[in-house]
């Protein structure tokens, strides 16, 4: 998931019939999030190699729709191009990883700590919501719905801070937390933490305990952040 993984390509990949296309939307945007959320959500791995020829014939329309697809892709850095021809899925390096951890650590924190100054009681029911949401799907072990409830608890969390500059510049980050969060989630052990973290943090916000709840978002996001790097470590070392 996280490091090079091989090199399959995308004639396989089962693509969603185009009929589902809504009308006012492009061909290439079409293919453009197709393909993102393929890779977002570990359908494409690291290595997986992305034909335009193929992609094209597997929705029975142009290449230039895909072409304009994959550059965009490319420009998210989701997409890197071989020198020999052809595009990959672009695996991630330990620099990544600790840049990205990072920046989350310093915005996210910061995001509940308004959170837990600007909120309003009524607001936190959502977060209940989710809490429990997920605790059921984590008891019946189905693990593979965690990765987004844990997104839509951090969404709702972070739109307290009723910052929309600072909830922008988290979103740019988004399709890259939720590939790490597969990581993190897919351990039984680090999902149950994971809640436990967020009931600590509702219960901060709660109380309006502005540096309680930075802190534990921090802590929270930091042990994420080992857990990516021991499994890149791990794959690395494969």
């Amino acid at each position: 998931m996280v490091g090079m993984m091989g090199q399959p390509d995308t004639q396989n990949f089962d693509f969603k019939a185009l009929d589902a296309l809504p009308a006012r939307k492009s061909l290439g945007q079409y293919v453009y999030e197709n393909l993102k959320q393929a890779i977002v959500r570990g359908e494409l791995d690291p290595g997986s190699r992305v034909v335009e020829s193929r992609v094209a014939e597997a929705l029975g329309i142009s290449r230039t729709p895909v072409r304009e697809a994959i550059h965009k892709l490319e420009r998210e850095s989701l997409l890197r191009q071989n020198p020999t021809g052809g595009f990959f899925v672009k695996g991630l390096n330990r620099a990544d990883i600790e840049e990205t951890f990072g920046i989350r650590g310093v915005l996210e924190s910061y995001a509940a700590r308004l959170a837990a100054i600007k909120h309003r009681q009524e607001e936190l029911k959502p977060l209940e919501e989710k809490i429990s949401e997920y605790q059921q799907c984590l008891d019946h072990k189905d693990m593979d719905e965690l990765p987004r409830i844990n997104t839509e608890f951090h969404d709702l969390l972070y739109a307290l801070s009723r910052s929309s500059r600072l909830i922008k510049m988290i979103n740019d980050l988004k399709d890259q937390i939720f590939r790490f969060r597969q990581v993190i989630l897919k351990m039984e052990k680090m999902a149950m933490i994971s809640n436990n973290d967020h009931r600590l943090m509702l219960q901060s916000i709660r109380e309006r305990d502005a540096d309680g709840v930075e802190r534990l978002v921090r802590e929270h996001i930091l042990r994420g952040q080992a857990v990516v790097l021991d499994e890149f470590d791990v794959q690395n070392m494969e």
